[in-house]
């Protein structure tokens, strides 16, 4: 089993996310092989538990800019650009 921490990201809660898991939880069973999955939410405005958040904040305010948004791809330049870290494609869609 494999248990996931998850705040309240509309990915994590999405109707997609939560069938695409309750079916590979099913098949899991079924076949009796494989991990199952357990979500464990953390409470929603609970930001002291999800030590990430305080960097994903500091992140947020030093690359937008108040008057415009940014499109996908300048959006990832730049918060590679703050983090130093390297740019890698995203991960392919899987969901349905």
């Amino acid at each position: 089993m494999l248990v996931l921490i998850w705040d309240n990201a509309g990915w994590h809660v999405s109707r997609a996310v939560r069938a695409w898991m309750r079916d590979h939880n099913r098949q899991v069973k079924a076949a009796r092989a494989g991990c199952r999955l357990l979500v464990c939410r953390l409470p929603s405005k609970s930001p002291w538990l999800n030590p990430i958040e305080p960097r994903w904040a500091h992140g947020k305010r030093a690359v937008v800019e108040p008057d415009r948004k940014l499109g996908s791809l300048e959006l990832q330049r730049r918060l590679c650009d703050h983090y130093r870290c390297a740019h890698l494609p995203p991960l392919a869609q899987q969901l349905p």
